[in-house]
């Protein structure tokens, strides 16, 4: 399964870093994949000795004082839904996080290479989120928007700047699926259609209207679910036309054609799909897919709940990748930092419809929630989140895709920013999914203090989406732990 890295770099690893280009100015001299493989040779693991160490950080929790784990999971088994699942054979007990580092118990750090799935966007407990949280809540918890509150404006204003075109009109939400469900519902509304066309692969929510839209069979139960078409996913690894975005979108105008009456409510979309395993859409699929939805009548929806607040690193928001400006841009996770947040923003010509009849949300810009928000956006901008995350991240993309060269195991590196994908596969040719490798790989790593996620439709790809406080040496330490755990497997 392992074979020694080269000493040239091979044209598949390099392959992996193609469309990492940003128009961001780099300042610094960034090493060669040629140099970088020289730097970072790893030899075999026989044992732990040549693991280097976990960066220093100058943090240590408070002792915990509270309930063991076992306690905890005795309580969860009888008074929390049997649906919840846990990673690892010996679910972690985390009581403490700063920054891009998670605590357990009994004070052992772990470098959080996965942010509670996207949503840790300028790292754990930051000083100034905090501090704006408990300034809020100290003058005023919750009252209703039908009252007056500057926290709510002020975030309105500050998150429609960072929109192009005329997206200028906000409405806030608790989570990405009642974001997305209310996006829906509006692109309904406005074009008088109920048609909507969704991608295989993708997932939107939990809820009726985007369990629809999911397209993926494991997060869907057996309910009405009616009105979505699903399209072939423009996939570069798996898909059957390769990188070829356009030809993905011919697909869109047979759905259509098909499967509508011609007319459509709207098109619905990650630009990276998240949950279904970092797969980027192929280049030049958004431009053509969202001309032939203005063809249909319909209105067009980007998902940002996972790739957008600057975490693609070369943009703020994901679909600004692929050069169009959406109808309606969804979002959630990275907005609040952890705090229960999501949003819509729209034209003031689609919000209109909402005043047809009464459209209400009790939590929706709740002014602590809003006011975390608005701290979220500054730090993004004060600490130069956004750059950081695409040196930082292109650094961690070239690393990993010289494990290409080592490990047969990897079938693919993918992804932008600090939203990257590691699939692995037991047969390259064939692209067997391996799941129980990547279930070793977790675990070994989680023992060696770092931790990732796991997606796609077969449980094969590790999620990478770490707190875009995220820095090269945190990147070449999960690199060489992910090293040492593929050796071992």
């Amino acid at each position: 399964m392992m074979m020694m890295m080269q000493r040239s770099v091979s044209k598949r690893a390099a392959s992996v870093l193609v469309g990492s280009a940003s128009p961001l100015r780099i300042h610094h001299r960034i090493l060669s994949l040629s140099q970088l493989a020289q730097r970072h040779r790893q030899p075999d693991y026989e044992d732990d000795s040549f693991l280097p160490g976990m960066p220093p950080f100058d943090y240590s929790p408070p002792p915990y004082v509270g309930p063991s784990a076992a306690d905890i999971l005795a309580k969860r088994r009888k008074f929390l839904s049997p649906s919840l699942f846990h990673f690892y054979g010996k679910p972690l007990h985390l009581v403490d996080g700063m920054k891009q580092y998670l605590f357990d118990v009994e004070g052992r750090r772990y470098l959080d290479a996965f942010g509670g799935i996207a949503t840790v966007c300028c790292g754990h407990c930051h000083p100034e989120v905090v501090k704006a949280i408990i300034e809020q809540t100290c003058r005023l918890q919750h009252a209703t928007i039908l009252y007056l509150n500057a926290a709510i404006t002020n975030f309105a204003e500050a998150l429609a700047s960072k929109m192009p075109g005329n997206l200028k009109v906000v409405f806030f939400t608790n989570s990405g699926t009642e974001a997305n469900e209310l996006a829906m519902m509006m692109a309904r509304l406005y074009t008088g259609c109920h048609d909507m066309i969704s991608l295989r692969n993708s997932y939107h929510g939990n809820a009726a209207g985007t369990m629809g839209a999911t397209g993926q069979r494991v997060w869907k139960f057996n309910i009405v679910q009616t009105g979505v078409h699903h399209a072939l996913n423009p996939d570069p690894y798996r898909g059957i036309f390769g990188s070829d975005g356009e030809k993905y979108a011919k697909d869109i105008e047979e759905v259509i054609e098909f499967g509508t009456s011609g007319r459509v409510a709207g098109f619905i979309s990650e630009a990276i799909q998240g949950v279904g395993g970092i797969v980027e859409l192929a280049p030049g699929y958004l431009p053509a897919v969202y001309s032939s939805i203005k063809k249909a009548g319909g209105l067009t929806i980007a998902d940002e709940v996972q790739c957008g607040f600057a975490r693609a690193g070369s943009h703020f928001w994901g679909f600004e990748s692929q050069g169009v400006v959406p109808d309606i841009v969804t979002m959630a996770k990275g907005i609040g930092n952890g705090i229960p947040l999501g949003a819509v923003v729209t034209t003031p010509e689609v919000a209109e419809v909402l005043t047809q009849h009464s459209y209400f949300n009790t939590f929706g810009g709740n002014p602590v929630c809003t006011a975390a928000g608005l701290a979220v956006l500054n730090v993004i901008e004060k600490e130069k989140l956004q750059e950081n995350a695409h040196l930082v991240g292109f650094h961690l993309k070239r690393r990993l895709s010289l494990l290409m060269d080592k490990y047969e195991v990897i079938g693919d590196v993918r992804g932008r920013g600090l939203i990257l994908g590691v699939e692995l596969v037991k047969d390259r040719k064939l692209k067997t999914p391996a799941k129980d490798e990547a279930s070793r790989v977790m675990e070994i790593m989680k023992d060696k203090g770092v931790l990732i996620g796991r997606g796609g439709i077969y449980s094969n790809v590790f999620r990478i989406t770490p707190p875009l406080c995220f820095t090269k040496d945190d990147a070449d330490y999960l690199v060489d732990v992910m090293d040492y755990a593929l050796s071992k497997v």
